[in-house]
């Protein structure tokens, strides 16, 4: 038996033309791991991938739907990136080709177990059930819990990137005064980018239904938004009507979707929104705005206060 025979006695059937087993080389420099920097391993631990580039040149792109997030059990499709656009803030480049979303907000049962309210997360996706934004609520844990519904925050809308695109922020108004003061209407800021402010949502004073205006940055009127006479969610999707000024024509919808049993039993809501295609994007950003605020004032139960004294 010549050597080569011995050199491949231990060989895998197949592999021998791969030629004899030699020294392990170090893995060169930049190369942790046996992965290249940059690379995204979905062993690793972390809700995006982490962007580093091996060169200034060359950054490395990834591709939408590829990189689930840790969350989810299954893998998270995204919508294809669309091209940058001109005049239109970055971030937005997804609601240009839309003219509609759905608000999906997460089941959080330890809030009905133990009655701590936690910080409320979104998932934005598009008729193809595909990912379009995160949204997350940042906001302390004492706010949270002490003021509940009519808690300030700040909610932080993320692409499949992991980049804020978009923040929105509600001020604390006070609401023990008589409900036509104008401290005690509520608001909403929406930046885009973040520090950039493009517009806000403002609540009006009316003895039947939710009334609001759908401003620019100069807070002027640009839309109004009126919900329905009657009680919100009660079997039955509540629709919020986005129309123009004079309230003649109809530009959109907010509708809260009547999820049966765990609508009644909790606050994981189901928004559709509407919107014409060719709408301005700001505006589209501005009623995608008005949803979270509706959210918070009307379908956002508190989770029952556990009482101190047993009866």
């Amino acid at each position: 038996m010549d050597a080569n025979a011995n050199s491949h006695a231990n060989c895998p059937p197949g592999l021998e033309y791969l030629g004899p087993p030699g020294p392990a080389a170090p893995l060169p420099p930049g190369y942790p791991g046996g992965l290249p920097v940059g690379y995204y391993s979905p062993h690793q631990p972390s809700t995006f991938p982490l962007y580093l580039p091996t060169s200034g040149r060359h950054p490395i792109q990834y591709q939408p739907g590829k990189y689930p997030a840790p969350q989810h059990s299954v893998p998270v499709v995204w919508m294809p990136m669309p091209t940058l656009m001109l005049n239109c803030p970055p971030g937005l480049e997804y609601l240009a080709q839309l003219d509609n979303i759905h608000v999906l907000q997460h089941f959080e049962p330890l809030e009905i177990i133990t009655g701590f309210e936690t910080n409320n997360r979104y998932d934005i996706k598009n008729n193809l059930d595909q990912m379009v934004y995160f949204v997350n609520e940042d906001t302390d844990d004492y706010t949270r819990n002490a003021y509940r519904t009519l808690r300030p925050f700040v909610l932080r809308v993320t692409d499949f990137m992991g980049r804020e695109i978009m923040t929105m922020q509600r001020p604390f108004r006070c609401s023990c005064c008589c409900f036509c003061c104008p401290s005690t209407r509520q608001e909403l800021e929406v930046q885009c980018p973040p520090g950039v402010t493009i517009g806000f949502v403002a609540e009006h004073w009316n003895l039947c239904r939710a009334v609001y205006s759908i401003q620019n940055e100069r807070k002027e009127d640009m839309m109004g938004v009126y919900g329905p006479c009657s009680t919100y969610g009660c079997g039955s999707d509540s629709v919020f009507e986005v129309v123009s000024l004079d309230g003649v024509s109809s530009i959109g919808s907010i509708t809260r979707k009547w999820n049966g049993v765990l609508s009644a039993m909790s606050d994981a809501d189901h928004f559709e929104i509407h919107f014409p295609i060719d709408l301005d994007v700001k505006m589209k950003a501005m009623i995608f705005g008005a949803c979270f605020l509706i959210d918070f004032m009307y379908f956002e139960s508190s989770p029952p206060q556990r009482s101190s004294h047993s009866s």
